[in-house]
């Protein structure tokens, strides 16, 4: 006589059903290939049309900075005055200004001269910051309260203030510039990565790594850093447009870079000087000031959503 687990068994045999939609060997196999948390982002900004309009953009300002300046005869220092406010045309592409110098070179020119102040700047700040935020956060106790009120004594000094200062103790120029941003610049980054690292710092795998015996500096090259990346990343996208600005404000008030030396900013200064009867000489380089600005902030936007899925909606 049969029991009832001998007539479930033969109620429901496997004989009885069938898998449909896909077969029983490839039940268990991943359907999708193992993806990269870089690849990953990379899909997701592609999706950001805004993003990817804005990286383009700033490709093409990249390449015309370097390769600009030799697409024509002319030098950004070299002088005609018999040429002198002439409107743009196939000589000159984009007009000339008061000496005679050819616009297009003096635009790329000055626009290679900017984008290295503010990456350099930028990259300053991300050693500097990124170093003293790391190390605070870890060490934590006498080493973090001492580093926090040096950081605040530097918040609290105007960062104009100390520009100008060190504008005016040092010749103007390309370091000079550098530096004066460098000094207040790794603030904000210091203190966005020592609050990330001080919520890192007591997970699992930060303890676990600490349990096996990791220095202080493995922690932070290997896990607290790499955690840390898009912040980063992020920040120094926001950072670079501020430089470029900064550097464009000094120059345009004329405590920047000077003569015959271009930047952004001094040109921006010559056209506003010959405005009214020479537009071109400014809307040009403000036309391009605005759109590298425009691009980064965009760029960045769309990089903090595409590294950060939480901040997506």
């Amino acid at each position: 006589m049969k029991n009832n687990e001998q007539v479930l068994e033969e109620a429901f045999s496997d004989d009885l059903f069938e898998v449909v939609g896909r077969k029983v060997e490839q039940s268990e196999k991943i359907q999708r290939p193992p993806m990269s948390a870089f690849k990953d982002s990379w899909i997701r900004l592609k999706k950001n049309k805004g993003a990817v309009i804005s990286l383009i953009i700033l490709v093409i300002i990249l390449l015309l900075a370097i390769f600009g300046p030799n697409m024509n005869a002319y030098k950004y220092y070299d002088t005609d005055y018999g040429a002198a406010y002439q409107p743009p045309s196939g000589e000159h592409w984009l007009g000339t200004d008061k000496f005679g110098r050819d616009q297009w070179t003096r635009i790329w020119e000055g626009t290679r001269i900017s984008l290295y102040i503010a990456v350099l700047a930028a990259f300053l700040d991300l050693l500097i910051g990124v170093t003293i935020g790391a190390i605070s956060a870890l060490k934590g106790g006498k080493v973090d309260n001492v580093l926090q009120r040096f950081i605040e004594i530097l918040v609290g000094i105007p960062n104009l203030v100390i520009v100008i200062l060190l504008i005016m103790l040092m010749k103007p120029g390309i370091l000079t510039i550098t530096l004066a941003m460098v000094i207040t610049g790794w603030v904000n980054m210091a203190r966005l990565v020592r609050a990330q690292i001080f919520k890192l710092k007591g997970q699992e795998f930060v303890l676990a790594s600490k349990s096996l015996g990791s220095s202080n500096g493995r922690l932070i090259l290997h896990h607290l850093i790499p955690n840390t990346m898009g912040l980063i990343v992020i920040n120094m996208m926001f950072t670079i447009p501020s430089a470029i600005f900064m550097e464009a404000f000094l120059s345009f008030i004329g405590l920047g870079l000077q003569e015959p030396l271009a930047s952004l900013g001094v040109l921006i200064n010559d056209g506003f000087q010959g405005m009214r009867n020479h537009f071109y000489l400014m809307i040009y380089p403000a036309i391009v000031i605005v759109a590298i600005m425009v691009a980064f902030n965009i760029l960045a936007d769309g990089l903090r959503d595409a590294l950060d899925p939480k901040m997506r909606k």
